[in-house]
């Protein structure tokens, strides 16, 4: 089943029981059902459950099962359980740090285990769309507050004060006046028998009382990752276990008529080789392609047994797809006239009325994932039908399905336990290759490790869409910016080959969403098919409708003879929350909440905007060789600003000595994975920028390896990053994906300012 996420189709929302971010959360005292499912988290302790139900990645309300379970130990131990996948965005610490800040826990003394994937344990768990803290900070605060209240009221009642005379700090119930103190592990029999404080009697901490939120907090598998002990997808090892490679159809919808594997079991260490059945055509997202999988003792072997396979394939319809030849087909039918998406005033009579036209057009192509850790999945088949399985998965709930169905078997029958991501990016949130683990481990009979390569990463990708954009601005004869007419098209995410225009929530990304204060503004979407499978990457269509829009306003501002800051702050105009309803044909997403609860508020881009111009000194006098350029985009609810300085070096290479970004993404839990996010982040978007690209000829991806899909080395990245958070007291927002966006049109932006050439087609090179 397809997951629930903001930039697939558009869901209807119930206005009379969507809750948007507010938080009907509850704490429970787990029954003896609840300590039978998890088990030896219980054993000894204190246990609360928190009960989420709150606003999903849709709006929608979800009602969660007891989905985060935190243990008091009689050793003073406090253990929490991560109920979202870690890949590098420190969820598995933020979260936890929000339950210990608020419960006054010693962060020494807490241990975090991580979830395995179960929705009844630990609801939903999927963890993409930059949505995690957002959802889960409340709620978070209010299991560490009930703790907190019932150790106090304990404490108090043995000590003969009042609970006001009481406070929490380091894993100690605290005296005030006198420093008395009792350690949490000595309560836990007495808070065993209490009664859960009702949630009117809940008070939480003051912010600036708070010890880690808000503070810089090393992620918690640190030193675990630096010594090599952490375990990623491809570090579990089974007895008996066999490693496979799977020959997948070259193009989509590929199928196999007839194949010869004697060549590849005469192989030394080749085991079995095993046939998987694809869907054919539409992919999906959540299927294996079709394929030959070698089953061997070693991953060489499975390689060398793959290379020897012969397989006679119907390429099907996409044989003769050519990437190249469909931007070109794109970029032409952006000349027309499109589905009008958004309309304010009259853009025709603005271009009639016009002393000044600027047309441009603009190219971004396909990409791939190209996480550093390629796809691998472990599944263990038992012979009483139920599997066991282990995968870098960000959607363990998705995985879960997906096995079940592609084994035939309950849900309930699969175990799925979550590794640490190597990177997930979106790509990992697509179960297709845990599937393929499971469906070979129940032919072969023994556990089975499914080994992508580099070479089948790229070539089997979901890839985030090629697209071509036109947009169409007026200026009036005194200079002002009248009308804006923006046309878009790229091959919808889920689609098939069938043509369809972008979904609305596609169109919410970076294109519907226009902020400026122009009165004439037309948007407008085209038709296109997929003849691949493509899916989400980090930001998804905000990549190349930034681009777009960023270079395009930077432009407007030299036909007008002002400063790009200056045109920024100038048309977001008077502080204000913008509500798009009225002008939209179709809802406006917001990214899964409502526009009352998350605004789109123009007095925030401004102060980040003004932030970065003023820690960039962005009106400096700069020597020759040297240019600055400036970009600002809010995504997944966070506000972004980015300035990029570019310098050509004595070679006549142009270099990225500085980039500074400043941010507004309400509360900063952990102020350091803020930081983090956006450093790796402008690395990101500098490949998708100047290096990265993927093409298809005859149906089939041409790239092979980091040889011709380049991801930026050490001489082409970025030097010194610097990251301002603005202080804010906002409710938090994701931080994953913002960072690139703007990023992309701040270098575009710079390197004209240098060469004094436009860019309008990504990648661009430096």
């Amino acid at each position: 089943m397809m997951p629930k996420l903001p930039f697939l189709k558009k869901q209807k929302t119930d206005t009379s029981t969507s809750l948007g971010t507010a938080d009907r959360s509850e704490i429970f005292m787990p029954s003896r059902r609840d300590f039978l499912k998890i088990g030896s988290l219980a054993a000894g302790g204190f246990v609360l459950g928190v009960n989420f139900q709150c606003s999903g990645p849709k709006g929608e309300v979800i009602t969660f099962a007891p989905n985060v379970f935190v243990t008091i130990g009689s050793d003073n131990i406090v253990t929490i359980v991560a109920h979202r996948s870690e890949m590098g965005t420190g969820i598995r610490t933020s979260l936890p740090m929000i339950v210990a800040d608020e419960l006054g826990a010693d962060w020494s003394l807490v241990k975090i285990v991580q979830a395995e994937g179960d929705e009844e344990k630990y609801g939903n768990q999927n963890t993409d769309g930059s949505f995690s803290v957002r959802m889960f900070y409340e709620p978070m605060k209010k299991a560490g507050a009930t703790a907190r209240h019932m150790l106090v009221e304990a404490a108090a009642k043995e000590w003969g004060v009042t609970p006001a005379e009481c406070d929490t700090e380091a894993s100690h119930v605290i005296l005030k006046e006198s420093g008395k103190k009792i350690p949490f592990g000595d309560l836990v029999e007495k808070i065993k028998t209490m009664e859960l404080p009702k949630p009117e009697a809940l008070t939480m901490k003051e912010f600036s009382s708070y010890k880690l939120v808000g503070k810089d907090v090393p992620i918690y598998d640190a030193k675990t990752i630096a010594t090599g002990q952490a375990v990623f997808g491809a570090d579990v090892n089974l007895p008996n276990m066999l490693i496979a490679v799977v020959r997948r159809s070259p193009v989509v919808g590929a199928k196999v008529v007839s194949f010869n594997d004697a060549k590849a079991l005469a192989i030394p260490g080749v085991k079995k080789v095993v046939k998987i059945d694809g869907p054919g055509l539409p992919a999906g997202l959540d299927k294996p392609l079709e394929g030959i999988a070698v089953l061997a003792e070693n991953t060489w072997a499975a390689i060398k047994g793959r290379e020897a396979l012969e397989i006679e394939w119907d390429l099907g319809p996409n044989q003769t797809y050519n990437s190249a030849a469909q931007l070109q087909e794109m970029l032409k039918s952006t000349a027309g006239k499109g589905t009008v998406k958004r309309a304010r005033g009259n853009f025709n009579q603005a271009k009639s009325a016009s002393g000044k036209v600027l047309e441009r057009t603009y190219l971004a192509p396909f990409y791939a994932h190209s996480t550093i850790e390629p796809p691998a999945a472990i599944a263990d088949a038992k012979a009483d039908g139920s599997v066991e399985v282990w995968a870098p998965t960000q959607h363990p709930q998705w995985a879960r399905g997906a096995v079940a169905g592609a084994l035939g078997i309950d849900v309930a029958k699969v175990k799925m336990n979550v590794t640490l991501l190597g990177g997930g990016f979106g790509r990992k949130s697509k179960p297709d290759f845990v599937a393929e683990a499971a469906v070979l481990s129940k032919a072969a009979g023994v556990p089975v490790r499914v080994q992508w390569t580099r070479e089948d990463d790229l070539h089997h990708d979901f890839f985030h869409s090629h697209s071509a954009q036109r947009i169409v601005a007026t200026l009036d004869k005194t200079g002002n910016l009248t009308g804006w007419n923006h046309h878009t098209v790229f091959p919808a995410i889920g689609s098939s080959n069938t043509p369809a225009p972008p979904s609305d929530g596609e169109l919410d990304l970076g294109a519907r969403d226009f902020p400026y204060e122009v009165p004439n503004i037309q948007i407008e979407a085209h038709e296109s098919s997929a003849h691949t499978r493509v899916g989400w990457l980090r930001s998804v269509s905000n990549i190349h409708h930034a681009f777009a829009i960023c270079t395009m306003l930077d432009e407007i501002a030299e036909a007008r003879g002002l400063d790009p800051v200056d045109q920024a702050l100038q048309l977001l105009g008077e502080d204000k929350n913008l509500s798009f309803a009225s002008e939209m044909v179709g809802d406006y997403g917001n990214y899964g909440e409502k526009i009352e609860d998350f605004p789109w508020n123009t007095g925030r881009m401004k102060k980040v905007i003004q932030t970065v111009a003023e820690k960039s000194n962005w009106k400096q006098n700069l020597a020759a060789g040297k240019a600055v350029g400036f970009a600002a985009h809010k995504s997944f609810l966070t506000y972004v600003a980015c300035v990029v300085l570019v310098e050509k070096d004595a070679a006549g290479k142009i270099t990225i000595p500085e980039v500074h970004y400043a941010v507004d993404c309400g509360i900063g839990v952990n102020t350091d994975r803020i930081r983090s996010q956006f450093e790796g982040g402008a690395q990101f978007a500098t490949s998708l920028a100047t290096t990265s690209a993927i093409t298809f000829e005859n149906g089939q991806v041409q790239q092979n390896n980091f040889d011709t899909y380049q991801i930026i080395r050490m001489p082409q990245a970025p030097k010194k990053i610097e990251v301002h958070i603005v202080p804010s007291m906002e409710k938090p927002t994701g931080v994953g994906e913002p960072p690139v966006p703007p990023f992309i049109p701040a270098l575009a932006n710079a390197v004209y300012k240098l060469t004094g050439k436009r860019i309008y087609e990504l990648p661009f090179k430096i």
